[in-house]
């Protein structure tokens, strides 16, 4: 496994798009309903605990969080959507900034889309599918809490996610993943490595 991962800092958070840092390098977007599991998803991935906050209260992240792995490299962690209890109109203007950075960020080289393995591909996952799909950015799944299914019951709701983007002629990959008991997670780096372009010789060893 990279460890790339393990330096994640917080480096900044913006809440609107001319806030945000200078278009160069490369970033990948996660992004998913605020009872996903995202901030969970990305403490996993990177090992450390605390790295993005998780709450009991969903909708707590109403910014566009930069963690930033090098000079080049950095996750976004982009606002929960469509469960937070807050006004329309904070909805809206999420939705217009998402859509927006979505669309016009260069840099970005991918979106890891967090969903609970139980309730997948609710109307706000498939806009932001077809929001990405329309700008052409890889868009890969991670269908969460897969441990809250048996091993059978987790595969066959993979395989019926997989044939429902097919009938929405929407593009992504799909996995199951587990912050919890970590399965899923090497893939999901793997993924990671690839629009990161991440190499052994890439990463600079770490010295104690």
């Amino acid at each position: 496994m990279s460890q790339l991962y393990r330096k994640a800092y917080y480096n900044g958070s913006a809440t609107e798009l001319s806030q945000l840092p200078e278009d160069s390098g490369y970033e990948v977007a996660f992004a998913g309903r605020s009872n996903a599991g995202k901030s969970s998803a990305i403490n996993c991935i990177t090992g450390i605990s605390a790295l993005a906050r998780t709450s009991k209260t969903p909708g707590r992240t109403q910014m566009i969080n930069f963690f930033s792995f090098d000079d080049q490299r950095a996750l976004v962690d982009l606002p929960g959507y469509g469960y937070a209890k807050v006004p329309e109109k904070m909805k809206l203007k999420w939705q217009h900034t998402l859509a927006q950075y979505l669309e016009t960020r260069q840099c970005l080289r991918g979106m890891m889309l967090m969903m609970d393995i139980r309730h997948p591909l609710k109307p706000f996952d498939i806009q932001m599918l077809t929001w990405a799909n329309q700008a052409d950015l890889p868009v890969h799944i991670l269908l969460t809490k897969s441990d809250k299914l048996k091993k059978g019951a987790g595969k066959q709701s993979l395989l019926s996610v997989r044939n429902e983007l097919q009938k929405l002629s929407l593009k992504a990959s799909v996995q199951l993943f587990s912050s919890l008991n970590k399965s899923g997670k090497e893939e999901a780096i793997q993924k990671l490595d690839d629009w990161f372009e991440v190499t052994d010789d890439a990463i600079p060893p770490t010295v104690d």
